[in-house]
C-alpha cells in the first residue's frame, strides 16, 4: 500500500466551532442536517479550501481514486 499523503487545512476559529457542532450532532444522531445557515456556509468554505488543496478531484481517474480512498477508509 502506498504511503498516505497528508493534507493540511486551515479554518477560522468560527468555522472550526460551527463544523465541530455540526459533526458532533452527526456523531450522536447519525443524521446530517443543517440547523443554522452558518453550518451551510462553513461547509461551503470547507469545500472551497479542499478545492484549492486537492488535485485528485480534477483527475481523469477521479472515480478510481475515490473508490480506492473509500476502500482504504473502511
Amino acid at each position: 500500500m502506498p504511503k498516505e499523503t497528508k493534507v493540511e487545512i486551515t479554518l477560522s476559529s468560527d468555522e472550526a466551532l460551527v463544523l465541530f457542532e455540526f459533526l458532533s450532532r452527526f456523531s450522536e444522531d447519525d443524521e446530517l442536517s443543517i440547523h443554522d445557515p452558518s453550518e451551510k456556509q462553513a461547509l461551503w468554505n470547507f469545500l472551497a479550501v479542499l478545492e484549492k488543496q486537492l488535485e485528485k478531484p480534477f483527475s481523469k481517474k477521479y472515480s478510481e481514486l475515490l473508490e480506492s480512498a473509500r476502500k482504504a477508509l473502511k
